[in-house]
């Protein structure tokens, strides 16, 4: 039936392997049929090492929740001077498995296993131009900077894991 979808493990393995060809490390797989529904159900399927640019959904204001199906990640939250106020582990073998965030939030989502399995939810309709403002003190994906951001987020997820040990 068209109006039911599964998501199961053969589905995962399709989704890795994606992930695993694409430039970006991750894919995702929509179960909300167009850009223009409301609500956007979909898995974000992510290799560890890619880069997401921190942003927020302010304008329109989007809420977001994450709940991680498989593997972790950090999710890292920032003030408007691009300070971390807050990093929140998720996933397999965690206390926490999801979060959910009100429209506005400065984040970024920090991959710490060798693949994560996020299922999503946000509003629609999905407009490329308005979904995202983009950090100005983080560097842009793609561009020189972004790797070693990243790892620099990693050492501080590494760290705050640590003293909580």
């Amino acid at each position: 039936m068209e109006n039911v979808k599964t998501i199961s493990r053969d589905l995962f393995e399709q989704l890795l392997e994606k992930a695993r060809q694409s430039p970006r490390k991750r894919v995702n797989h929509n179960f909300h049929a167009s850009l223009s529904d409301n609500p956007h159900r979909f898995l974000n399927v992510m290799l560890r090492g890619s880069y997401f640019t921190p942003h927020r959904h302010l304008n329109p204001p989007k809420p977001e929740t994450f709940l991680v199906l498989e593997g972790r990640l950090a999710f890292v939250m920032f003030d408007d001077a691009g300070q971390i106020i807050r990093c929140t582990l998720l996933g397999s073998g965690l206390p926490v498995l999801g979060i959910d965030i009100e429209p506005g939030i400065w984040h970024t989502l920090v991959v710490l296993s060798e693949h994560c399995i996020c299922f999503e939810v946000k509003p629609g309709p999905y407009e490329a131009t308005a979904d995202k403002e983009f950090a100005p003190w983080a560097p842009q994906e793609g561009t020189p900077g972004c790797e070693s951001y990243l790892a620099s987020l990693l050492r501080y997820v590494q760290q705050q894991d640590a003293a909580q040990q």
